[in-house]
């Protein structure tokens, strides 16, 4: 069964370089990960409650492997750069198959 994880940035990005060293070093922890970005970047239209600076939506197989990406230590230690660098609301979301 498929799982999603949702990042959405509160509040407009506070360490630019923080960021930038983030979206350095992210991209190498998906090594031997099986994720699918689908919506990233993207035009955000509010319709309730506040809007967010930033969503990024992604897919993995299954919970299992969200949860893998997300604790292994490669992706902790880039996400220190994420933390310095803005606030986030992160969340895994457990799919379903009709």
């Amino acid at each position: 069964m498929p799982a999603y994880m949702l990042f959405i940035r509160e509040d407009p990005i506070r360490d630019p370089a923080a960021i930038e060293d983030y979206n350095r070093r992210s991209p190498s922890t998906l090594e031997g990960h099986a994720m699918k970005p689908l919506a990233y970047g993207g035009s955000i239209e509010t319709v309730e409650g506040e809007a967010p600076d930033a969503v990024v939506l992604v897919e993995f197989p299954t919970m299992a492997e969200a949860k893998d990406w997300y604790f292994s230590p490669a992706y902790q230690a880039a996400r220190e750069y994420r933390l310095k660098g803005a606030d986030y609301r992160v969340m895994f979301l457990e799919g379903f198959q009709p």
